[in-house]
């Protein structure tokens, strides 16, 4: 049998394995351990021993918990909401004002946090009810609090463009600044849709009452005051970093740190809270260290089989594909696997493959890495198993049903389809910021 045939077999029986309910690392685990003991015998027991080995000597993964911490502790402490309350008052006499703030509050959160769980979580207990609440449409704001919080994995401190950088072998400083102008440009884009949603059909999104919208500029001012200390933490975590100050280990460190001591300073840290966030925070690193070393099994046979030559021989020789068509395959690749995998299990997984073909086709990785995460966010949200379609369902009332759900992401999709076409034809919007700052 052919290497070829060999890796489509292992693709397709990780498929087969995840279809049947198993947990994806348990899927993505099992397959590479026993190919690598049917491959090469009693020496590919070595293989998933040598892959944990790999992960605990990932310096850099001391990141994770610490950047996931921060996130639910400003979440757990109630500082999240604060924020919303500041969009409520500020966007809301607007028609879909709230559905504006929502976005406002999810890239406030995504630049807290760097991951899609985080917002989603605060959106839909948070935003989705008081938008429900208003007489917003269901389906469309359901649709607001996943494409907001899929910015979580492209604004800095991205989890998902931190490990694409140790994957890749690329600057992470280079990759969240890559990151800026495009997170910002899906939310401006995303905006702009319920803006002019909400123009056309006012019942989708009415503004507030005006005996609620009668809120004197004193108020409106003090309440900016929820904004100082996340741009604060912000500043702190991701400024430092940038400026050579802290690494990036030392800089989630001083996240992590930064939201413990507002906690502290509004009076909110709590037997209660410091529970919960440590808990989750436990539960979201070890479900991403798993993720990993599974694939870091998977990818090692891979590897072992000579599957990057072999792709990159399929592509340029066998089908005869320009750079940019391969580009565009690699794309669709992501959204087809990202009904089953998450973003972690894909990029540990296809990273390895794909990036020496990006390099080798003389495209960017650090705009590489921005095009992959945002094609992440399209896959989180495309039927029949988006990751965020089911954590939506998960949070969502009752009264939310899954036809609700796949209704809600069409147009956001488009959005989202939009921003990645405009990164790909102008690659400036993701590199002129990092070639600015580091002098390219």
């Amino acid at each position: 049998m052919s290497y070829e045939m060999i890796a489509l077999l292992m693709f397709a029986s990780m498929m087969v394995v995840m279809l049947s309910g198993q947990r994806v690392f348990g899927a993505i685990g099992f397959v590479g351990a026993a190919a690598a003991m049917m491959l090469w015998g009693t020496g590919g027991q070595e293989m998933p021993f040598n892959a944990s080995f790999q992960l605990f000597n990932w310096y850099p993964l001391l990141t994770l918990p610490l950047f996931i911490y921060m996130g639910y502790m400003l979440s757990e402490s109630g500082i999240a909401g604060d924020l919303y309350h500041m969009f409520h008052v500020w966007a809301g006499p607007v028609r879909g004002g709230l559905a504006i703030g929502t976005i406002g509050l999810m890239v406030a959160v995504s630049a807290m946090n760097g991951l899609s769980v985080a917002g989603m979580a605060i959106g839909a207990s948070i935003a989705l009810p008081e938008m429900l609440r208003r007489g917003y449409d269901k389906i469309m704001v359901t649709g607001v609090i996943q494409a907001g919080s899929s910015l979580g994995i492209l604004v800095p401190p991205s989890v998902v463009l931190v490990l694409y950088g140790m994957i890749a072998r690329q600057p992470v400083g280079q990759l969240w600044l890559a990151g800026v102008f495009p997170g910002l440009l899906l939310a401006g884009l995303f905006i702009l849709y319920i803006v002019v949603r909400c123009w056309l059909q006012p019942e989708m999104g009415p503004a507030l009452p005006k005996e609620e919208r009668d809120v004197s500029w004193g108020e409106k001012l003090a309440l900016l005051k929820a904004g100082i200390l996340p741009l604060l933490i912000f500043f702190l975590m991701t400024g430092l970093f940038l400026m050579g100050v802290t690494s990036l280990v030392e800089s989630s460190a001083v996240g992590a740190a930064s939201a413990t001591a507002a906690a502290i300073y509004k009076r909110r840290l709590t037997k209660g809270v410091l529970e919960e966030t440590i808990r989750k925070t436990l539960a979201i690193s070890c479900m991403f260290l798993w993720i990993i070393l599974a694939a870091l099994c998977f990818g090692a046979v891979f590897d072992g089989l000579g599957a990057v030559h072999a792709i990159k021989s399929l592509f340029l020789d066998s089908w005869g594909l320009g750079p940019w068509e391969i580009l565009i395959m690699m794309q669709l690749s992501y959204i087809v696997m990202g009904m089953f995998l998450d973003d972690t299990a894909m990029l540990v997984i296809v990273a390895p493959l794909y990036v020496p073909l990006v390099i080798a086709l003389g495209f960017d990785p650090v705009w590489y890495g921005v095009l992959y995460t945002i094609t992440c966010q399209i896959a989180y949200m495309t039927p029949p198993f988006g990751y965020n379609l089911f954590l939506m369902r998960a949070m969502a009332p009752p009264e939310i049903t899954l036809p609700d759900i796949y209704k809600s992401i069409v147009p956001f999709v488009a959005v989202m389809v939009l921003g990645l076409s405009l990164v790909i034809m102008f690659p400036q919007i993701a590199m002129w910021l990092p070639d600015q700052y580091y002098g390219k």
